[in-house]
């Protein structure tokens, strides 16, 4: 199976960048917080700096974000992300 995600680089309010990652996966299980840390852990293992990273999927009409308050604040106000990768798993 392929996951399409983002890998991204912005300034944060601080003015130093982070790298995030935006993974297009929903769990079957429901538990997010592991398919989260899998899913970075294979986007390190293929060279990618993650500092953050969070999941995104459609639920009804529109994306819902999973991760950390302060990049699904971000993902919620500026949208889902440019698919630009792809991982097997």
């Amino acid at each position: 199976m392929k996951v399409n995600f983002a890998h991204i680089r912005e300034r944060s309010t601080t003015g130093n960048y982070i790298n995030f990652a935006v993974f297009e996966f929903k769990p079957s299980n429901g538990n997010y917080q592991v398919a989260i840390a899998q899913l970075t852990k294979k986007a390190i293992s293929a060279g990618l700096k993650v500092d953050k990273a969070a999941l995104a999927f459609p639920e009804g009409n529109r994306y819902r974000f999973i991760g950390p308050k302060d990049l699904t604040n971000y993902l919620s106000k500026n949208g889902v992300p440019r698919w630009n990768k792809t991982l097997s798993i």
